[in-house]
């Protein structure tokens, strides 16, 4: 099983494999959401949410509710 984007840890980096396009708002897919991109968890807000990640040198904040769409794979250094 894969993890998602809801579930990335600080200073790791991960590699998204799958985006359910559907639920993912067009804008963040043209922000750089996509299968191939490297993503870091930057910052957490006070109450856990959004998650401020840099995501191939672009910086996007995302909610819970929506990273959880967004399929990732850990990066092996």
């Amino acid at each position: 099983m894969q993890d998602t984007l809801a579930n990335i840890k600080r200073g790791e980096k991960y590699i998204i494999t799958d985006v359910s396009a559907s639920q993912i708002p067009l804008k963040l897919l043209e922000m750089g959401c996509l299968p191939g991109n490297e993503v870091e968890l930057v910052q957490v807000a006070p109450f856990q949410d959004p998650l401020y990640l840099n995501i191939n040198g672009s910086h996007l904040a995302i909610r819970k509710e929506t990273a959880i769409h967004i399929l990732i794979e850990k990066i092996n250094e």
